[in-house]
């Protein structure tokens, strides 16, 4: 038996220390909004943060987590969406959406560690995290965006 902190709920769960952490929260605590992509850490559909950093889901493994985790579903801190999830809604980034969970987790954790970011700044941390649908230019409005409002230039 082991406790994680999830979304600021403990959980206590009896699942083998080798299970990747995409499945401990999808299949063992019912949190279906980090998505399995690619499996091998390339793609970043399965972005989540741990201690506020962003990192794959599907590559640490329940024993390697150290620390809290925030899932796409624990990402606004109260009632209102957070700064990216209203950008991207604002600036229609989701054409699938699969990816989106990923790409928002990772920008969030990006504009914390640059809350002034250029197009470049934002196009090189992105990278990581693919689009099959292409929406790169609606990505880096929406970060742009983002970035304005939660440096309290527009609301």
């Amino acid at each position: 038996m082991r406790e994680i902190l999830i979304n600021g709920t403990a959980y206590q769960l009896d699942v083998d220390g080798d299970t990747p952490l995409l499945w401990v929260l999808r299949d063992h605590v019912g949190l279906t909004g980090t998505k399995y992509g690619c499996g091998i850490s390339q793609c970043g559909a399965c972005t989540v943060h741990i201690n506020d950093m962003a990192v794959r889901s599907c590559s640490i493994t329940l024993d390697e987590v150290d620390g809290e985790i925030t899932t796409i579903e624990g990402l606004s801190k109260s009632s209102e969406f957070h700064a990216v999830q209203k950008a991207w809604i604002e600036h229609q980034v989701a054409q699938c959406g699969y990816c989106q969970s990923g790409q928002i987790m990772a920008a969030a954790a990006f504009l914390e560690q640059n809350p002034e970011p250029t197009d470049q700044d934002i196009d090189q941390a992105m990278s990581a995290n693919l689009c099959r649908c292409g929406t790169y230019p609606r990505i880096r409005e929406a970060i742009k965006s983002a970035s304005k409002q939660l440096n309290g230039i527009e609301a």
